[in-house]
């Protein structure tokens, strides 16, 4: 009689013993803000949450810490290019088109808009004798942000001789160490230093011993069977985050071989990361790779899924979903309202350019200049005034200047500011109406990160396709404004 429940114990056990899924939970829906989610990576995750930040911008918009990794794409699906010029040889890397396929995704919809990046904050860390991932391919990744980030808004490390591992203040082996479980002590808190720059000033961080019912196992196979991921994944879970507090999320992305299988839990649990979640209410999200993925690697290649750098490649698409899942129980709040910028004036003009200048708001990290209501700067002014060029002579314009958030979000528009500049009256106009996409066709307009410019004036049309239909005037040799003929 009592030989079945004796059974089922002893499979119990051997279920503990082996560290089976008995253990693993699915992940809770917390009080996530959505506008808080960032990510981190060293190594081959370095690699993967460049992918993440640039082609789910807007759930990653808040920023990203790289470490040992590289630019999108930098591999193009090929492994020859990963080890080499991605790894070995960082003058070969082709930034200029790596830029190019990213904007030419992002107006295709296989990755977000690259828009989402403009108020992205970046923090790049590369060990200065790194032989792994040579520092110059840092210097490219770099290159490339510098296309899609302000450069106010990155911070590059690189003064420190530290090997290729993850760096902290008090864990891991020598700072000059190359060797499993790739974790070196160089008395400096990387993790404290990718989150300050991230989220700004931070509590103090927690060094007493964590408590250990904040570490949970959770199931990954709810997200995803095989493609090189692992049947269970790691968090940490503040206490005050499971009862109802507006928290933030960190996605923590470890390195080859550097899985729990093969390093137990040293990644999840002695990078830093957590002592910081603990006294600033942060969800941290540790996703595992599996032994079966190339070296317990990252899918940064394409050794997984052709479209492994897109939206729809299936590591992608699976921490995604499990951001999304812990995201469920909150919200999106509301962008504060900043007020309108005051004494907008339009000063200093030529026959083709005029400066708009205007007084400080509080609370504004950018502002955005509109010339006769459409964008004229491609990334955030961060100064208090800004030259528009590519207008036409002799042509009057209005301008108006909003604030923007850390966020990007805009507040109210201020009062217009009219200006003239000088030169001969441009010849009659020409009106041409028709698509974005045959306004390019036709040399009228040129596409630039997934959004349309009328040539000579520069004014933004709106999104690059067949759908939006915008009248364009020519007012002179290949310049043209956005308007209509009488």
């Amino acid at each position: 009689m009592n030989r079945f429940p004796v059974l089922r114990l002893s499979a119990c056990v051997l279920a503990l013993a082996s560290g089976g899924a008995i253990a693993a939970v699915n992940l809770p829906q917390l009080n996530i803000d959505k506008t808080q989610t960032s990510v981190s990576g060293l190594s081959s995750g370095g690699f993967m949450a460049v992918q993440l930040h640039v082609g789910h911008s807007a759930t990653f918009k808040k920023g990203a810490g790289i470490v040992a990794g590289g630019p999108f794409y930098c591999a193009e699906g090929s492994i020859t290019n990963a080890t080499g010029r991605c790894m070995a040889s960082p003058a070969g890397i082709p930034t200029s088109t790596l830029v190019n396929t990213t904007n030419s995704w992002a107006s295709a919809g296989s990755i977000d808009p690259v828009a989402n990046l403009q108020a992205s904050k970046v923090y790049l860390f590369s060990g200065s004798i790194d032989s792994t991932v040579k520092p110059g391919v840092m210097d490219a990744l770099k290159t490339y942000y510098n296309s899609f980030v302000p450069t106010a808004n990155v911070v590059y490390k690189k003064d420190i001789a530290a090997e290729h591992a993850m760096i902290t203040d008090d864990f891991g082996s020598a700072c000059s160490t190359k060797a499993s479980p790739y974790i070196n002590d160089c008395n400096f808190d990387l993790a404290g230093a990718i989150l300050g720059h991230i989220y700004g000033t931070l509590n103090a961080r927690n060094n007493n011993t964590l408590p250990e019912g904040n570490f949970v196992e959770f199931n990954q196979s709810q997200f995803i069977t095989n493609h090189g991921m692992a049947p269970t994944g790691w968090a940490y879970i503040p206490q005050a985050c499971t009862t109802g507090t507006h928290c933030r999320l960190h996605v923590v992305l470890h390195g080859c071989q550097q899985n729990v299988t093969l390093v137990q839990q040293k990644y999840v649990r002695n990078t830093g990361y957590n002592r910081w979640a603990d006294t600033n209410n942060m969800v941290m999200l540790y996703p595992q790779t599996s032994t079966a993925a190339t070296n317990s690697c990252w899918d940064w290649w394409g050794y997984d899924n052709a479209n492994y750098a897109k939206k729809s490649g299936p590591q992608m698409a699976a921490i995604k979903a499990m951001v999304d899942q812990l995201s469920a129980g909150g919200t999106t709040p509301p962008p504060a309202a900043l007020p309108a910028p005051t004494n907008v004036a339009a000063s200093n003009p030529t026959a083709s350019a005029m400066t708009i200048s205007w007084s400080a708001v509080t609370g504004a990290s950018s502002y955005n200049v509109y010339r006769n209501n459409s964008k004229t700067n491609a990334l955030p002014v961060t100064a208090l005034n800004f030259t528009d060029t590519g207008l036409a002579a002799a042509t009057t314009y209005s301008w108006t200047v909003k604030a923007a958030d850390a966020n990007g979000a805009e507040g109210a528009v201020s009062a217009a500011a009219a200006g003239t500049t000088t030169g001969t009256p441009p010849p009659a106009a020409t009106c041409y109406t028709a698509s974005n996409y045959a306004h390019t066709i036709a040399g009228r307009a040129t596409a630039l990160y997934g959004y349309t410019y009328a040539n000579g004036s520069n004014q933004n049309m709106g999104l690059w396709n067949i759908y939006t239909t915008t009248t364009l005037k020519k007012t002179g040799t290949n310049y043209y404004v956005i308007g209509t003929c009488p």
